[in-house]
């Protein structure tokens, strides 16, 4: 059995990669402070949005809820990393 790197927490902060279709404009930047957004094309040549960045899991079900109402679907939430001091 392989030990996880890390442990998730409802209260500690981890980083999380967002991606969702369509190019997320520089408006939404505002509400979504400290995460950062790159823009790829997939390969059928759509437009996906990654957004990254540190939250902790009220934060991220914040930003979830806000992707969904602006309609914009998820193509994936993956926690990349969380705080060491777990």
């Amino acid at each position: 059995m392989v030990k996880p790197r890390f442990k998730l927490t409802l209260d500690r902060p981890a980083t999380y990669q967002i991606r969702v279709p369509g190019h997320i404009g520089e408006r939404p930047a505002d509400w979504i402070a400290g995460m950062t957004t790159a823009v790829e094309c997939d390969a059928e040549g759509l437009s996906v949005t990654t957004l990254t960045g540190t939250l902790d899991q009220a934060a991220l079900l914040g930003l979830l809820r806000r992707l969904y109402s602006l309609g914009l679907p998820l193509i994936s939430v993956v926690c990349v990393d969380a705080d060491p001091q777990t």
